[in-house]
């Protein structure tokens, strides 16, 4: 380790995210740039996240092949996605307290064991059940890896190596979902559903081994004791929430179920905003609003992320459903999003650089609804081409907004509330992701509706993606809540324009 690296680790140790005001870093001392050692920190942490988007995309795939082994309708297994999102929504506010009293690297390993140990005995269910059972465990599992795995990766680095680490750490996450599909058909068709799950096992393996290696115990002081009426607030307040927006209008359980389950969620939200303005130290500290950064991160974020997590619900059924395309033709298409979004990582941190997180969020905001609004008007006349085109260029544009969003969020927390904000912000991602599947289904609904179609028309979908686009485009005038100068010692812009 040469001179420059020793200073970056020494002020790693001493003067990550502190209590003082920001100030601009400048670009001589590397801002934007990320060590060779925060570049593997990120590494290590995404590869759980690469087994949990993996996971998810290759199991869409085999149900119809499970249902058929547990003997039940294809129509049942959307249980087996359900209750694993619920157990994500239920555990995931835990996540920072967890962290706190057990040391990050702990948690976090065991988060991998768990989602491992929950992967195998879903490969071993023999009846539809199980599987659920085995589905919740892997939940449990997954709700500590991400937000922990976040934390681990924020205590590890310095502040000017945030967006940099934060596009490595999404960059094997966003192969999950590009290779999922394809994986999933493959193991299906020439061998056993169990692995599906199966394949879970050596990466997990892999992440435990990696992170025993590259990860030191750091933990923070905890004088607290776990809030439990906050968690049971929580808890109740996301599952029945999550619960309602997967199943409503689906005829998937009985109509009333959903709406009375929403009306729990609300409920339960206001049992446990009324008890966080009473507890000393509630699980989720609401108090992290007050903090300009965190606030719009969240804010716009929510609202963005519910029109981007409307495509993977409306894009393919507009591709068989409107097109005519097969599932493996509909899936070639849409990698293209996934693709685009590949490519923005590497130049990231060069464009925030330039042009500084407020102008970002806002102008890139603009042309990602542009590009979104745009995939609303495919027609099957359109060359391939323009629609691959259009898709990669919205996947390109939706990165560097997750980028700016997820780095942003963290610029003025101080250390000791890192773990208390990376459990509220992973709340509100998950919980926004829902929204968007649920919101693109209730728009799509709404039009055919009002044109009295029994099935979707690409008028249907035209709508449907114009109703999220509107929804995200809300999210640019929210940025402009922020100073010029929001999160200028991440990205050295403000230090440039000095210069």
């Amino acid at each position: 380790m040469d001179d420059s690296e020793a200073a970056t680790a020494d002020h790693v140790e001493n003067s990550l995210i502190t209590d003082s005001p920001p100030q601009p870093a400048r670009r001589a001392a590397g801002v934007g740039d990320i060590t060779a050692k925060a570049r593997m920190t990120a590494l290590v942490v995404a590869t759980a996240l690469f087994m949990q988007n993996l996971d998810s995309t290759v199991v869409s795939t085999a149900l119809p092949t499970m249902a058929h082994a547990f003997n039940v309708q294809p129509v049942r297994m959307n249980v087996a996605l359900t209750s694993y999102l619920l157990a994500l929504a239920a555990f995931i506010p835990a996540s920072g307290w967890m962290a706190d009293r057990f040391g990050a690297r702990n948690v976090f390993r065991a988060a991998i064991a768990v989602f491992t140990v929950g992967s195998i005995a879903c490969g071993a269910a023999n009846s539809l059940p199980e599987l659920v059972l085995a589905r919740v465990l892997q939940g449990a599992g997954g709700a500590m890896m991400v937000p922990v795995g976040r934390l681990l990766l924020l205590r590890s680095i310095a502040k000017s190596e945030v967006v940099a680490a934060m596009a490595w750490l999404t960059m094997p996450a966003l192969i999950g979902p590009l290779v999922g599909p394809p994986v999933g058909g493959f193991i299906v068709t020439w061998f056993s559903w169990r692995w599906v799950f199966d394949i879970n096992i050596p990466i997990g393996v892999l992440g435990i081994v990696l992170v025993s290696v590259f990860f030191e115990d750091k933990r923070e002081k905890l004088a607290t004791r776990f809030d439990i009426a906050g968690f049971v607030f929580s808890a109740v307040a996301m599952a029945a929430t999550v619960f309602g927006l997967e199943t409503i209008g689906r005829g998937m359980v009985a109509p009333q179920l959903p709406v009375a389950a929403l009306l729990l969620g609300v409920v339960a939200v206001g049992a446990y905003a009324w008890h966080a303005r009473r507890a000393a130290a509630p699980l989720l500290d609401l108090a992290l609003f007050r903090m300009p950064t965190f606030l719009v991160s969240t804010f716009a974020g929510t609202l963005f992320r519910i029109g981007v997590g409307a495509v993977p619900f409306l894009l393919p059924m507009m591709l068989q459903l409107g097109f005519g395309l097969s599932p493996l033709q509909s899936g070639l298409i849409t990698l293209a999003g996934s693709a685009g979004a590949l490519v923005m990582k590497p130049v990231a941190v060069g464009l925030l650089r330039r042009t500084g997180f407020r102008t970002a969020l806002v102008w890139n905001g603009l042309l990602s609804t542009a590009s979104l609004a745009l995939v609303g008007l495919f027609r099957p006349s359109w060359p391939l081409i323009a629609i691959y085109a259009v898709l990669l260029t919205g996947g390109f544009l939706r990165s560097l907004q997750f980028t700016a969003f997820n780095s942003l969020a963290y610029a003025d927390i101080p250390r000791d509330r890192m773990s208390a904000a990376t459990s509220l912000y992973s709340t509100i991602q998950h919980l926004s992701t829902t929204l968007g599947v649920s919101a693109g289904a209730a728009m799509l609904a709404v039009s055919m509706a009002m044109g009295g179609h029994a099935q979707p028309q690409l008028s249907d979908f035209t709508a449907g993606f114009l109703g999220v686009s509107f929804v995200m485009l809300l999210a640019s005038p929210a940025a402009l809540m922020m100073p010029h100068a929001a999160g200028a010692e991440m990205t050295g812009h403000q230090a440039e324009s000095e210069d």
